[in-house]
């Protein structure tokens, strides 16, 4: 009998992205939904969601499709963007990223897939690489501390406003700004200080600071015609009226220029980006803020400093870990929890790779063709009206700027629009002779072009030889040692090798989503036509980009249940200011600029209420009751209370404690019901996707990581994607900028934020579908709970909802084994790094808790291989109840355990083997943490930032 053929159709499913994605097979799901008793996927749902927002309709976003047909609709989305030579500048060069880099770090999952380093005994390579960034930022601002860097200049523009008007002993109001910064950076300046007071005054530094009180004062070095500024006299102005100076300085230029730090700055601020970072229609890029010492503990963002481990040997971690919003919270000044990692390493190696001489050897090219440029252009007949610069030029067009801007696009290049009789020009290290004589051409207007040879040997460089650099930067070893591809490509390796990240394990991350990277979802990141473009390209030069942004808008509406979608927000921090923001520019726009209340829950993540104050609004805590969930009642007298100025809800859903609320819907109401607004955190949107929505049970604005729902990866901390999903009476209020046509003010320098990296997202969503986007929920809330019941009779499980179940993450209480044995909740994490894992997230939101995530992209094996290893760590804390063994005896106490802990005179209570295999799976896979459980309290008692001296080490 002949057996009939399966349909091409069928055959295609074997190929189906979602079961590369979703860890479970379908014999797994199935017995793991057996253990936990029920007898479908659909079933356990129903008694996790409540029914009220639970929803079964289908998303309306089609069919998943293939990773080749992805692949495919992705290139045929960037092949219509124009890939024009940009010379617009603005604080965005062209660059050449080293191939070395490129392929071993930026494509690099060991890189690429790492978390935050906050357990740093596996996060030693990425830290140290961080390390070089601070050292480098250090050496080239002549500053004495910097921070592991910012979200973009513009952003740590404002953040250096705030820090000054914190540290500043002026009563004045006013922060003043250069006419000359970057007209990006006063636009998001503008954007920070309306809710806080602050009056921004732009004027010329030269004449009109002298009479005005201020705390601060921002300048651009060189600025943006160009010009290189001696700011000496300026700073002593401003330290007389008690104000702080801040100075925006191109990195690559200070390796000519005197830096800021030897001309009296205390702060300096600016972008890494043309280090090996690719332009990337605006981002991700690392911004980087520089200070005095003294100011230490008020700088905002990470910090990485050097302590030692338990054998006395140097090893890095995150200083200072009590991050400022989550002491300060209300109070707080900024509510940055985040940085731009991977970005910040990619530039930290381009200085690592071309060393102190190889980058000035750069600075002095891009120099000396500008000069050749401008003199070339005076030969042609027009004003340079700058006698000194780096690399931008000012030029006067003679009323032709019209044409010479069409003779430009005619040849695929941009100028930098000024007005009727002026264009800017800027030059950077990917620029050619050929590139210097096409712009004599556009120039020439038929006139004979410039000898280039000639002009060669006889233009005289443009920087003040007052202002030349004398001190020497970039002198550490790490910078003077890697100049070949072999030394670079090992140094990465080496690196790498040290770290802990999702190409080696599972990491089990409670609030933050540690999810599949997919590398097809990665593969367009780097493609030209999305990484080359600048961001103020015209729009016409960037429809693909358009068409991929106006895509990603309708798929998070789709997943979100909101009618519009800002995607500029480059940090989930940035998101939830500007969801504020809009909360506050709609109340103003009714007359009822006086609501200003916002309620926030007790147990919220500190930038909520960090956020709040910034966006002028004053916080009130909602408590919570004994299961973690808002007391209702709390919350409507509070309501009551505030009825007449009350702005807004921050709330989290699914909660911070990882439980699906049953009363989102009635919160939600009393809200409403009292003028207010809902602002719903999407943090922990990956356990809603296809179930639930929130712009349909209650919310008015969401903002979505879409570093952890959609797959973008941490990169050791970074980036981030923090776009905000509104309803149709806040889309007016949405984050706008000077590229844009519409909305109010600008939270990010650029007009679509991190724009290179939304291909991710929208590969994500492409090839998951509707029907994958749904099951990826499901499994994210079966995979936990599977991890809650395996534990829950070794661990007390702290919150659950009303059916015994978790959503998308489970808390396990140690607080009464450390009552019990001494043995602390630090302890459980260091020795999870001797079973090879990451350790859960730690005291958030309860202390002496682990919040486990294990997301829908880990196998039962995997899943089992972690129950595996937390119910052997349970059995070595019985042994301290049973007094088989002193807590400060056990190899909790003394883990993580190294490779040299094996070679010294054993003594210790427990053996070799227990020590580095107490698991038998161990043998086959080990990962050897490179240092011992580090010294935090040594770390922060003698803070150092910067790379230590190699006879440290010796």
């Amino acid at each position: 009998m002949t057996q009939s053929r399966p349909a091409l159709e069928d055959l295609a499913q074997h190929a189906d992205f979602i079961e590369r994605h979703i860890g479970p097979d379908h014999t797994q799901q199935k017995a793991m939904l057996t253990m936990l008793g029920f007898d479908s996927i659909e079933a356990l749902i129903n008694k996790v969601v409540p029914s009220a927002i639970l929803e079964r309709n289908r998303l309306a976003l089609g069919a998943p499709r293939s990773e080749a047909e992805t692949l495919a609709a992705l290139r045929q989305i960037a092949s219509k963007n124009q890939l024009f030579k940009s010379h617009i500048g603005m604080g965005y060069y062209n660059c050449h990223t080293p191939t070395v880099i490129l392929r071993n770090l930026l494509e690099n999952p060991a890189w690429y897939t790492a978390y935050t380093p906050y357990q740093p005994e596996i996060s030693q390579g990425r830290l140290e690489a961080l390390l070089n960034f601070q050292t480098m930022i250090t050496d080239l601002t002549g500053m004495e501390i910097a921070n592991a860097s910012l979200l973009d200049e513009a952003t740590a523009a404002a953040e250096a406003m705030t820090f000054c008007q914190r540290l500043s002993k002026s009563k004045s109001n006013i922060f003043f700004v250069s006419q000359d910064c970057y007209p990006q950076t006063i636009d998001v300046l503008r954007t920070r200080a309306a809710p806080i007071g602050v009056e921004v005054v732009v004027g010329d530094h030269n004449k009109d600071l002298e009479r005005l009180d201020c705390f601060g004062v921002l300048l651009q070095y060189p600025t943006l015609s160009g010009e290189i500024h001696d700011y000496a006299d300026t700073v002593r102005v401003a330290h007389g009226k008690q104000a702080l100076v801040v100075v925006a300085a191109d990195l690559l230029a200070l390796t000519l220029l005197t830096p800021p730090g030897e001309f009296g700055a205390d702060v300096v601020i600016g972008s890494a980006q043309r280090f090996g970072v690719p332009l990337g229609y605006g981002g991700p890029h690392a911004a980087y803020f520089a200070t005095l010492d003294t100011h230490k503990r008020v700088m905002p963002g990470r910090l990485v400093g050097v302590s030692i481990d338990s054998r006395g040997e140097p090893a890095y971690r995150l200083a200072m870990q009590t991050r400022e919003q989550h002491i300060r919270r209300e109070k707080a000044t900024s509510n940055v929890c985040t940085a731009q990692v991977l970005l910040a390493n990619i530039a930290s190696m381009y200085a690592v790779y071309h060393g102190p001489q190889g980058l000035k050897t750069i600075a002095q090219r891009v120099h000396r063709l500008t000069a050749i440029l401008a003199e070339g252009l005076r030969q042609l007949g027009h004003a340079i009206p700058v006698a000194s610069f780096f690399d931008t030029l000012t030029v006067h067009t003679g009323g032709h700027t019209q044409d010479v801007h069409a003779a430009a696009r005619s040849q695929m290049i941009n100028l930098r629009p000024i007005d009727d009789g002026n264009v800017g020009i800027a030059l950077d290290e990917t620029t050619t002779r050929a590139d210097v004589e096409a712009l004599w051409s556009i120039f020439a207007i038929g006139k004979p072009l410039p000898a280039f040879d000639a002009l060669e040997a006889s233009a005289a460089e443009k920087i003040p030889a007052a202002l030349e650099r004398s001190s020497a930067y970039l002198t550490h070893p790490v910078f003077n040692s890697h100049h070949s591809e072999t030394q670079m490509l090992r140094y990465l390796r080496a690196l790498a090798d040290k770290d802990l990240a999702l190409d080696r394990s599972m990491i089990p991350l409670g609030s933050c989503t540690m999810k599949l990277n997919a590398t097809t979802e990665m593969i367009p990141v780097t493609w030209p036509e999305f990484g080359s473009l600048h961001p103020f390209a015209p729009l016409n030069q960037a429809l693909g980009y358009q068409q991929l942004v106006n895509d990603l808008e309708q798929m998070l509406c789709v997943c979100t249940g909101y009618d519009a979608v800002s995607l500029q927000p480059n940090a989930g921090s940035q998101g939830e200011y500007a969801g504020l923001l809009a909360i506050r520019a709609y109340h103003q726009s009714r007359g009822e600029g006086q609501r200003n209340i916002c309620l926030i829950p007790s147990s919220a993540h500190g930038t909520n209420p960090a956020t709040a104050h910034m966006a002028g609004m004053q916080v009130v805590v909602v408590q919570c009751d004994e299961q973690g969930n808002v007391n209702v009642g709390d919350l409507r007298a509070k309501a009551d209370q505030h009825a007449g100025d009350l702005a807004a809800l921050m709330i989290t859903y699914p909660s911070t404690h990882g439980v699906f609320e049953e009363a989102i819907g009635e919160i939600c109401e009393i809200v409403h019901a009292h003028g207010g607004q809902v602002y719903i955190d999407g943090a922990n949107m990956n356990a809603m996707v296809g179930l639930c929505a929130p712009g349909k049970f209650g919310g008015d604005v969401s903002h979505l990581n879409l570093h952890k729902t959609f797959c973008i990866p941490h990169g050791g901390g970074g980036p981030g994607v923090g776009p905000i999903g509104v309803k149709s009476h806040l889309a007016p209020f949405l984050p706008g900028h000077r590229m844009m046509e519409s909305g109010i003010a600008p939270v990010s320098a650029a007009p679509w934020g991190s724009a290179s990296i939304l291909p991710i997202t929208w590969a994500y969503i492409t090839l998951m579908g509707a029907q994958g986007l749904q099951q990826a929920s499901e499994i994210a809330i079966l995979n936990a709970n599977y991890i809650v019941h395996r534990l829950a009779p070794h661990y007390p499980i702290l919150y659950t909802g009303s059916n015994g179940l978790v959503a998308h993450e489970g808390i396990i209480d140690l607080r009464p084994l450390k009552d019990k044995t001494g043995i602390t909740v630090e302890d459980v994490a260091k020795r999870l790094i001797d079973y090879g894992f990451h350790a859960p997230t730690m005291s958030f939101p309860v202390a002496g808790t682990l919040m486990i995530e294990p997301t829908e992209s880990e196998s039962k094996e995997e899943l089992d291989r972690f129950c595996d290893a937390m119910i052997a760590i349970r059995e070595e804390i019985r042994a301290v109840e049973n007094g088989d063994i002193k807590a400060e005896q056990t190899a909790l106490r003394h883990a993580p355990h190294t490779a040299q802990d094996l070679t010294d005179e054993w003594s210790r209570e427990y053996s070799r083997e227990q020590a580095v295999y107490p698991l038998k799976s161990l043998r086959k896979d080990k990962y050897w943490p490179p240092v011992g459980r580090i010294d935090n309290v040594y770390g922060d008692r003698n803070l150092v930032c910067s790379c230590p001296p190699m006879s440290d080490y010796e």
